[in-house]
């Protein structure tokens, strides 16, 4: 193997760089990071799958969805929901696009 490999540097928005219109990537970008943000409080906290869900107001089924990162079945607006009701403060900050 004597072939040079080319390497690109990520956008750091893996949907934007796989190449997703910047709306939706930048949406995906936000639904992916609250769902692993709703996971880890989950695992940190010690309960069972079926305590969470109905501590967050989804059904059994729902949640694993959630835990398997099924993004396509989650809005924004859904997960925004999910995650204060775990107790988690949400913050947005808007910047200038580079």
């Amino acid at each position: 193997m004597t072939e040079r490999l080319k390497i690109e540097r990520g956008s750091g928005n893996v949907f934007h760089d796989i190449g997703f219109p910047p709306e939706e990537a930048e949406n995906l970008k936000l639904r992916a990071d609250l769902m692993m943000h709703i996971e880890d409080y989950y695992k940190k906290s010690g309960t069972t799958q079926a305590a969470m869900a109905k501590r967050l107001g989804l059904t059994t089924p729902r949640f694993n969805a959630l835990l398997k990162g099924k993004i396509g079945l989650f809005s924004l607006d859904a997960l925004v929901n999910i995650a204060v009701r775990a107790g988690l403060r949400i913050e947005l900050r808007v910047k200038k696009a580079a």
